[in-house]
């Protein structure tokens, strides 16, 4: 048996000489059958050393990884693996290579979030609404499984939580947006009690159906924040199908259904929220405006109120259910880097999604400060514009499509229907089906429930889905 003693550094051989490394202190003797000479030996080790430092062969003793701390470099860099990051991801390799193209995100479960509705009300299965983020990622982009720690364009790099430094020549941010529950006094912590769930995070959306399934008499309160927030549908979407669902197991008669929400309106756009006003007369549902949840006693089943209109003025509510909507803020790493804007949103051009200081630099999504509500609806439409105007800046041109605000939001009001409302940055309708879309419908729920999430998971991720717009001057035949 020949040996070579090779300091501070294990090598492994190729297969076809099956040699093994064998560990002592300070050294690794690598051994193995070869016709190989002693001095072959050594020559090919230290040779393999230096070939393989960054290709994950070598690991030096003072170092995890002699490759962890490697600057690596790429033409188009993604950050943040969401909806926007996965589906930018696919259509950049589309557009410049897969070797081009590098994704940071560090989570491994990827979920398609509107769904959570439906889970929260037991008409979906949590488990339904992942995937493994290895199943989405796009094949043979490079996936960098870290965090984000820091952005700085004046050097176009980016830096992970592991020490990693990334250099691109294009960037683009998808790191959607923060979740503050801790900014109501009681929570996160007063979700270990019963009777209290929240349909935006993996670990309450099912909080609410237990909470659901348990209600006996008193208050089912709903809240939605003083801030901007994801789906601001949604909030109220989860009142109708908990009265739906209280009606259904005969509990509706000993149930107050309680909808405080920090807003002056119902919903934003007054077609749909004259209908939905209707729905809750109907239904004697309540509806406080200007009340903001600012504290849980989960302890003593107390959520209380601000009135906004007046300052100082609170309101506890007793409650044998409480659905809170976190209040939502911007992406950290973006609010702490020089692409935010003076509230903390990434500041991009709202027509074609260019950052309005930095020409490589592009955002889409819930991070950016577009004008518009944040849905993946938003998200879909604003690939198909990203994607062409990176297509014309690539080629040195001047982007020539412009987003128009187009966002969606499926207004679950029962097990059944939907009313489907499509709106633009004016808060004008714009509808997709040549219908009156803000009455109830069954065939929109099951768009909602079984055919969106296929489109998402089948079309959007892959990029070969932008929003419904073509479809929209088709139906309308040509007229819109």
């Amino acid at each position: 048996m020949n040996t070579a003693r090779v300091p501070r550094a294990v090598i492994f051989g190729s297969p076809g000489h099956q040699r093994r490394a064998l560990l002592l202190p300070g050294f690794v003797y690598i051994s193995g059958q070869t016709d190989c000479p002693t001095g072959c030996w050594r020559m090919a080790a230290l040779r393999r050393l230096r070939q393989s430092a960054c290709a994950g062969m070598a690991v030096s003793r003072l170092h995890t990884s002699s490759c962890a701390l490697a600057k690596q470099h790429y033409k188009m860099l993604v950050v943040g693996g969401g909806t926007g990051g996965i589906s930018m991801s696919a259509r950049m390799k589309r557009m410049l290579g897969a070797e081009n193209v590098a994704v940071v995100e560090s989570s491994e479960m990827h979920y398609y979030q509107p769904i959570w509705t439906l889970v929260g009300a037991g008409a979906k299965t949590l488990t339904s609404s992942g995937r493994s983020t290895a199943s989405v990622m796009p094949s043979g982009v490079k996936w960098v499984k870290s965090k984000v720690q820091e952005i700085n364009p004046d050097t176009n790099t980016v830096r992970t939580d592991d020490g990693n430094e990334i250099s691109y020549e294009y960037l683009i941010v998808a790191l959607g947006l923060q979740i503050h529950f801790e900014k109501i006094k009681g929570l996160p912590e007063g979700f270990e009690h019963p009777k209290i769930g929240s349909n935006y995070t993996i670990e309450t959306v099912e909080k609410t159906w237990k909470s659901l399934q348990d209600f006996k008499e008193g208050n089912a309160v709903f809240s939605f924040p003083n801030t901007p927030v994801k789906c601001a549908g949604a909030p109220q979407k989860i009142m109708y199908l908990s009265d739906a669902y209280l009606r259904k197991t005969g509990k509706r008669d000993k149930a107050n259904v309680i909808y405080n929400t920090s807003l002056p309106v119902l919903f934003g756009v007054k077609k749909y929220a004259d209908r939905l006003w209707e729905i809750v007369k109907q239904r004697d549902l309540q509806v406080n405006l200007r009340q903001n949840l600012i504290e849980v006693r989960a302890d003593k089943r107390e959520a209380v109120f601000e009135n906004l209109d007046k300052p100082g003025e609170t309101n506890v509510l007793e409650y044998e259910m409480l659905h809170v909507t976190p209040p939502m803020g911007p992406n950290l790493v973006v609010k702490g880097s020089p692409l935010a804007d003076e509230a903390g949103w990434l500041d991009v051009n709202k027509d074609d999604l260019q950052h309005n200081r930095y020409p490589n630099v592009f955002g889409i999504g819930d991070c950016t400060n577009l004008p518009t509500s944040k849905t993946g609806a938003a998200v879909a439409a604003q690939t198909a514009i990203l994607n062409r105007t990176i297509g014309k800046v690539l080629k040195n041109e001047k982007p020539d499509r412009k987003y128009d605000g187009y966002t969606s939001c499926p207004l679950v009001t029962s097990y059944n229907t939907v009313v489907l409302a499509e709106f633009d940055y004016n808060g004008q309708p714009l509808e997709t089906f040549p219908i009156n879309q803000a009455k109830e419908r069954r065939l929109m729920y099951y768009m909602k429930a079984d055919v969106m999430p296929h489109l998402y998971w089948h079309g959007l991720l892959r990029g070969l889905w932008g929003g419904p717009g073509p479809y929209r001057k088709l139906m309308h035949l040509g007229m819109k």
